[in-house]
């Protein structure tokens, strides 16, 4: 049973005064004049929603990384994304969630009922565009994906590394939340192969490797050039 599914979900279909949510920047759904939805904290290693389950809700994370995913039917697991401050997630083209989504870390979410942005969409075109946002970035973000997966390993490892810097406003020094599993799955590589690729890339001198979570990015250019 999902977190969401012992909540009670009553107190998600109205709005919460302005003062008594964490102010942020760069927000998808929170940023929008009276924006809908409640806070809600999400336990490292909670399941947000399930796969299959009714697609009711969208999230947008406060704080914390959020993983999508789903087990294929040989048993393989594929990361579907990662989402990180001020990423909204949950969006579906139909009625059920295509995939499962779990925190990372402790995570607290902006949770907001599909139902009530899209009535809300028809009266505010604030609301209206930042959902018209958020569909065409998650597409890119699928499309993106698509185009990685046919790359050789350090082309996505490189562009995985690049695309978290950007992401994530942290300058060239990464904080790697997710597990070297988390990263394979995601770029359909073994764990093998992503430690093996990240110590080319240390060789290299394009990174170096500070820690097993921190990355310090020492040649974007380097890095650019690989994931081209």
């Amino acid at each position: 049973m999902t977190q969401m599914s012992t909540l009670g979900r009553s107190n998600l279909s109205g709005s919460l005064p302005l003062q008594n949510r964490p102010r942020m920047e760069n927000r998808e759904l929170g940023g929008a004049r009276g924006c809908i939805g409640a806070p809600i904290l999400f336990r490292r290693h909670a399941e947000i929603y399930g796969e299959g389950e009714p697609a009711d809700y969208l999230y947008e994370v406060m704080t914390g990384v959020v993983r999508t995913c789903k087990v294929l039917a040989d048993g393989r697991r594929q990361v579907g994304g990662f989402y990180l401050r001020g990423d909204t997630f949950g969006l579906e083209t139909g009625a059920e969630h295509a995939y499962s989504a779990e925190a990372i870390t402790d995570c607290r979410m902006l949770v907001a009922k599909h139902s009530t942005l899209i009535a809300r969409a028809k009266t505010d075109h604030e609301v209206a565009f930042r959902l018209w946002m958020l569909t065409g970035r998650e597409l890119r973000r699928l499309q993106d994906h698509v185009l990685l997966l046919i790359k050789n390993a350090p082309e996505r490892v490189a562009a995985f590394l690049l695309t978290l810097a950007e992401r994530s406003s942290s300058g060239n020094s990464i904080e790697l939340a997710m597990s070297r599993q988390d990263i394979a799955d995601h770029l359909g590589l073994t764990i093998e192969t992503v430690s093996r690729t990240l110590g080319y890339l240390e060789s290299l001198q394009a990174i170096e490797l500070l820690s097993a979570r921190r990355v310090l990015l020492r040649d974007r250019s380097a890095l650019v050039r690989l994931s081209a």
